[in-house]
């Protein structure tokens, strides 16, 4: 039974994921994937599994997630020949709970990108919008995900990237809480704002998957413990709760009303008390953030100068990359001591204080994914609007709680998530949540 869910996905792949007209969202098909599926249900293989929580189910990873003996090549023609030597902690967990690995997904070089187009091996293709872009970072994970070559998949969310390519491509997102899940084996962008999380086509799937990754983890110093995720409560309606409905000025009025007449059906449906939610420094969410990215990234890359691994960075990575690179580079200059990095701190905890404040008042703050709709692939657009995609998503890195896009509808045929996002380490009440919401859908 194993196998030929597996067999249908891979010829679905063989199919339609080809680079060119295809969706290219699997970089890399796992070659030992079906001898594991079909030690999948073998105690021999997986000490832990009986009563697997992930028996059968087949899992996509983004490039830039450690998997022994396959490519993680973040995307990148830097590390395009780099099999990684071990597995990340989610994948370890994956595997005691009889996950299946499919293969690596296609992202945005080193998760530098919010479409999907900056991948050094061509972009990712919308299953759910052809022709626009499907959002990135994690654009193959989403995509994988949407054109049904798998169940679920593993991304990773610096500022949006596991919220908006869900959003794009019509399935759901979930960027647990900042530390709630290991990131041992991630090549990270900005480690002070990274979470690996998961990707779905329901959030059942995705707290399914969420309750196997997450907890602390030794070999990473910032992982903490947090209460297990009792998957038969996300089934159950929450009531007496208060739902925060961001108060935020957008260009296109036509997501924030389908919004809001989401939101009404389920507070009609169930009771629930709304407030309008004013959150002061939002605006400077954006500017914020691209200091704290650009000086982390910068960093984090001086590893990769050609010597123990992979190409020197500089030589051969793409214009996002280098334009982040020489951005960090520029702001650690000693000039700028007191400058930029730290005044971003300051702005930083700023924002913080004011999420910790509208989430003593709201159970959850709901708001839409995007403030815009997607661009065509290929299309030029600034680098500020580009940026701009992020406005609504960042603000919870910053603050480190989790969040989610949930599916909500469709305008011009393109589809539109919802963000439910809930204070740290209160992610089974944010599944609640939207499950309930989904559940009013259909």
């Amino acid at each position: 039974m194993v196998s030929e869910n597996l067999k249908n996905y891979l010829k679905e792949i063989e199919k339609n994921n080809k680079k060119g007209k295809k969706i290219n969202a699997i970089l890399e098909v796992n070659p030992n994937v079906l001898k594991e599926a079909k030690k999948s249900g073998h105690r021999s293989v997986y000490p832990k599994i009986s009563g697997a929580k992930l028996a059968g189910k087949v899992i996509a990873v983004k490039a830039n997630i450690n998997v022994k003996g396959l490519h993680a090549s973040c995307g990148s023609k830097v590390l395009e020949d780099y099999k990684a030597g071990y597995d990340a902690e989610v994948i370890k967990r994956i595997k005691d709970e009889g996950g299946i690995i499919l293969g690596m997904a296609n992202c945005d070089e080193f998760a530098c990108g919010s479409s999907g187009e900056t991948s050094a091996f061509g972009p990712t293709k919308n299953p759910a919008a052809p022709g626009f872009v499907p959002g990135g970072s994690s654009s193959g994970s989403a995509a994988a995900v949407s054109a049904d070559f798998c169940d679920l998949s593993l991304g990773s969310d610096t500022g949006c990237s596991i919220r908006l390519p869900a959003s794009f491509c019509n399935v759901v997102g979930i960027k647990p809480t900042y530390s709630s899940v290991s990131r041992y084996g991630l090549i990270d962008l900005s480690m002070s704002l990274d979470q690996i999380g998961v990707i779905a086509k329901n959030v059942s799937d995705a707290a399914l998957l969420l309750s196997v990754i997450r907890g602390k983890d030794e070999k990473d110093s910032i992982s903490q413990e947090s209460e297990k995720i009792n998957l038969s409560e996300i089934e159950k309606t929450p009531t007496g709760i208060t739902v925060g409905v961001l108060d935020f000025e957008s260009k296109d009025k036509k997501i924030d009303d389908l919004i809001e007449e989401k939101i009404e059906e389920a507070v009609k449906k169930y009771g629930w008390k709304v407030r309008k939610v004013k959150i002061n420094y939002l605006d400077l969410a954006i500017a914020t953030y691209y200091p704290l990215v650009y000086v982390e990234f910068f960093s984090a890359t001086r590893r990769l100068d050609g010597r123990r691994y992979g190409k020197k960075i500089e030589d051969a990575a793409g214009p996002e990359v280098m334009r982040r690179i020489l951005g960090g580079s520029e702001i650690s200059k000693a000039e700028h001591h007191d400058r930029y990095y730290h005044l971003a701190l300051k702005a930083k905890k700023l924002i913080e204080e004011e999420l910790e404040k509208a989430f003593g008042k709201v159970d959850c703050i709901i708001s839409p994914v995007c403030p815009k709709l997607p661009h065509k692939i290929g299309e030029s657009i600034s680098v500020e609007d580009m940026y701009a995609y992020d406005a609504l998503t960042i603000p919870y890195n910053l603050y480190g709680n989790c969040a989610l896009s949930l599916p909500v509808g469709k305008i011009d045929g393109i589809p539109v998530g919802m963000q439910v996002a809930c204070d740290k380490f209160e992610d089974e009440k944010m599944l609640r949540i939207a499950r309930s919401i989904e559940k009013l859908r259909g």
